[in-house]
């Protein structure tokens, strides 16, 4: 187990990313590109990102389960319905679509280099362990949901 697997929430991972967003934009206006209607486009991907994760927390809060991310361990049941029947991870989708959203209203190219990073760190240190802790503790009820669900869409 790697020093960063479960111990930065995911919320800090888009925060950061955000942050690093913000700051290629005011630091490297020469990536600058304009999207017509940008702004609207920007709130659909955002909401879009919005409606994942509140159909996420939704589907937790009726199986009464944990949402921590950095306890999978604390996992009651395992969640396969609505959103769930889509993909293994919409909490994790609709933060990668609100972090899109930004990008989009920011309009640096640089901003969006944060998207496969935030995806890439997110498999390897969020998702990838989750995905132990729970195929060891509910064996081949979750194996068989992995392999009829992606992990992303």
């Amino acid at each position: 187990m790697s020093a960063l697997e479960l111990r930065v929430p995911p919320p800090v991972v888009a925060l950061v990313a955000a942050g690093l967003m913000a700051l290629a934009a005011r630091f490297a206006p020469g990536f600058v590109f304009d999207v017509p209607g940008g702004a609207v486009l920007a709130a659909a991907v955002a909401a879009a990102g919005l409606a994942f994760d509140a159909a996420a927390l939704v589907a937790f809060v009726r199986a009464r389960t944990t949402i921590n991310p950095t306890k999978p361990g604390s996992t009651s049941s395992i969640v396969t319905g609505g959103v769930y029947r889509v993909t293994r991870n919409p909490m994790y989708v609709g933060l990668v679509l609100v972090l899109a959203g930004f990008a989009l209203y920011l309009g640096n190219a640089l901003g969006f280099l944060t998207l496969p990073a935030v995806v890439l760190y997110l498999g390897r240190f969020q998702i990838g362990p989750e995905e132990r802790v729970l195929a060891a503790k509910f064996g081949a009820a979750y194996d068989d949901y992995r392999s009829r669900v992606r992990r992303w869409l």
